[in-house]
């Protein structure tokens, strides 16, 4: 699945944008082959975490045999089971949070992961401009919908920014306001 794999060009834009929030604490909403794990470990201090939250059995064990021939691989920790369940055990606060998972899901994602937000940290959503059907009208799938519902929710919310980036299938950037 190719919408599944963040490649090498999002890999560098989401090691770019951990550097540029100075992360310590990330985590990240679906891991499928860790790759963007890998990527969040290499940019994070040593002392950097990422928790990274999986359903998929099989996918978890092949992320964990990358992350285990990989010298930045300690820093990653798998939680494994519905990532609501676990960001519900989460106390936070994290720098960069990844959402990319589930699509239906995405809203109660966003939700809780501003809770869980540093100050001056930034929310990372994936895969909103779904090739290109998040424009479609009447959406054609519920998870058309459910991408749609995300962005006009984010876009009208008064206590964030936000950007959208156009690299692959689209990456929203959100930042919590400054509080005046």
């Amino acid at each position: 699945c190719p919408q599944m794999i963040v490649g090498p060009l999002e890999g560098a834009f989401l090691k770019m944008m951990t550097q540029v929030v100075q992360a310590r604490s990330v985590l990240e909403i679906g891991m499928f082959t860790g790759y963007s794990a890998l990527c969040f470990a290499e940019a994070l201090p040593v002392d950097g975490t990422v928790i990274t939250c999986e359903v998929d059995e099989e996918s978890a064990a092949l992320a964990r045999q990358y992350f285990a021939r990989s010298p930045i691989g300690k820093k990653i920790e798998v939680r494994m089971g519905p990532a609501l369940d676990t960001m519900r055990h989460l106390t936070g606060p994290f720098d960069l949070i990844f959402i990319d998972a589930d699509k239906v899901n995405y809203l109660n994602y966003y939700r809780r992961a501003l809770d869980l937000l540093s100050p001056t940290g930034v929310i990372l959503i994936d895969n909103v401009l779904w090739d290109g059907d998040v424009l479609k009208q009447p959406p054609p799938d519920e998870k058309t919908a459910a991408i749609q519902e995300l962005n006009r929710t984010v876009s009208s919310d008064p206590r964030v920014s936000a950007v959208l980036i156009t690299i692959r299938d689209g990456v929203l950037v959100v930042k919590l306001k400054e509080k005046s």
